[in-house]
């Protein structure tokens, strides 16, 4: 249940001069899945455990990351038979909050936006236009204009998720007929206030972040793309580059110099600053496809995931 092990199956097993040469790759994680685990198994034991910590005021970060075709989408928000990990989070929330509703006042509220080609889009008010990424006086990062909705049960979250999806850049490839072509990153925010009248005022504030990135596989191999779509497809890239080298940056061990971490070389890593390195509790589901065709993007995501499995965060 923690072990993945990836076969190339390229090689020649009669070749003498590399008789003695592994041919297996074992990458080791906190929880791997097979083909056979449900969205429940998945949600419980990536992201359950991070809710209560949202609730508590701490911020939490959910990624989705993989090749496309892997089920990034399917992950994160699901089908309309079994629920993905958005509606899932959201509505243990709900439940926390309200047996906490005698003692709490408490407020949730979400937006729901893309970032394709470098450009951020709202997908809960697609007639907003571009929107800017701002720094406040504390050196948090703000989205100017963006929509916020404050919902009060799962429900009315799910429609809204459904008419965000429906927003979301899209267009099909040779390996996968609908693949999505832009980050889309929720964030729900919790505001919670004490009702007692003897304790000191005291708002807690608690963020989660969940975040599905767009496919992860190189240009022309899989997705076969070309002219218009090659090139939208080196601009999708970049910011998986920047978050990488971020991730790079974050994960250097030993040596006497500090590395600096470049966030400000994509708007991903901008946006996503204090769920790498900050004060946040971050999980990166990692995805992949068992096919023989996609051996180089397994390895590559496998490699990906377990390089930013030795960050260690400065809260």
């Amino acid at each position: 249940q923690q072990g993945v092990v990836l076969t190339d199956p390229r090689e020649d097993p009669d070749d003498i001069l590399r008789a003695n040469r592994s041919r297996e790759k074992t990458f080791v994680f906190d929880m791997v899945f097979d083909h056979t685990a449900t969205q429940e198994e998945v949600y419980v034991s990536t992201t359950k455990s991070l809710i209560e910590g949202v609730i508590s005021g701490y911020n939490a970060t959910i990624f989705a990351y993989g090749p496309t075709g892997t089920g990034k989408t399917s992950t994160m928000l699901g089908t309309d038979c079994e629920r993905g990990i958005f509606i899932r989070a959201l509505g243990d929330i709900f439940k926390a909050l309200e047996a906490r509703a005698e003692d709490m006042d408490y407020t949730v509220s979400m937006s729901y936006l893309e970032i394709y080609n470098e450009v951020i889009h709202d997908l809960l008010n697609p007639s907003s236009g571009f929107l800017d990424l701002r720094e406040d006086s504390r050196g948090s990062i703000q989205m100017a204009g963006i929509t916020e909705v404050s919902t009060t049960n799962a429900q009315e979250v799910t429609q809204l998720l459904v008419k965000g999806k429906k927003q979301r850049a899209r267009e099909p490839t040779a390996a996968n007929g609908a693949s999505s072509r832009s980050h889309a990153v929720l964030q729900v925010t919790v505001t919670q206030n004490s009702r007692r009248k003897d304790t000191r005022e005291e708002v807690r504030i608690g963020k989660l972040f969940m975040v599905d990135l767009v496919g992860s596989e190189r240009a022309a191999q899989q997705t076969q793309n070309r002219g218009r779509r090659m090139k939208e497809g080196a601009h999708i890239n970049r910011p998986l580059l920047a978050l990488g080298n971020c991730i790079n940056a974050l994960s250097e061990k030993g040596g006497s110099r500090a590395h600096f971490v470049n966030f400000r070389d994509s708007k991903l890593t901008r946006l996503l600053k204090d769920s790498l390195g900050g004060n946040s509790r971050t999980v990166m589901i990692a995805h992949i496809s068992p096919a023989r065709s996609c051996f180089e993007e397994s390895q590559m995501t496998l490699v990906y995931a377990y390089r930013a499995k030795t960050i260690k965060t400065q809260v």
